[in-house]
């Protein structure tokens, strides 16, 4: 299978940079487009009730911080041979995931390629997985790298 199109969640972190080292191999096998998307959660501002008249400060660090992300991710990909498209959108209400999807529908992406932290348990009862929410609404295949050096490489995931 060939894509054409892959659409990258990225967040800064080493397991997003796992996802988008994956998602440049893939590319560069298949001469894809790649598109790095950066979602700001703007929700935990908003359902913090002491942030007040902190809001359009912890707004604006959070902008900052998503455009840092994107930058950092672009060069990463610049450096491994892309020339990749950015996205930094944001995130009131709803989650994180379905933000992921409407933009993979939207760009029309084959693909999207993210890592996954892979916790589970009370950990992921918790936090919550934007990967595993991703995974259960893309009409698109999913593949998720962990961010734990597991045996196998990449789970490939579809819904």
């Amino acid at each position: 299978m060939s894509y054409r199109r892959i659409l990258v969640p990225v967040d800064g972190s080493a397991t997003s940079n796992k996802g988008l080292d994956e998602a440049a191999r893939l590319a560069a096998g298949h001469g894809s487009r790649v598109r790095l998307l950066h979602v700001i959660d703007e929700s935990v501002v908003f359902s913090t009730a002491e942030s007040g008249a902190l809001t359009n400060q912890l707004l604006d660090a959070l902008q900052h911080s998503g455009k840092q992300a994107l930058e950092r991710a672009q060069a990463r990909a610049r450096r491994k041979g892309l020339r990749p498209e950015t996205a930094l959108l944001e995130n009131a209400t709803g989650r994180v995931a379905d933000r992921i999807v409407e933009q993979a529908k939207r760009w029309r992406a084959d693909l999207i390629v993210m890592g996954t932290h892979g916790r589970s348990g009370f950990d992921r009862l918790l936090i919550g997985s934007n990967a595993e929410l991703v995974v259960r609404h893309s009409s698109v295949p999913v593949l998720l790298v962990p961010a734990r050096g597991a045996r196998g490489g990449a789970k490939r995931a579809r819904r």
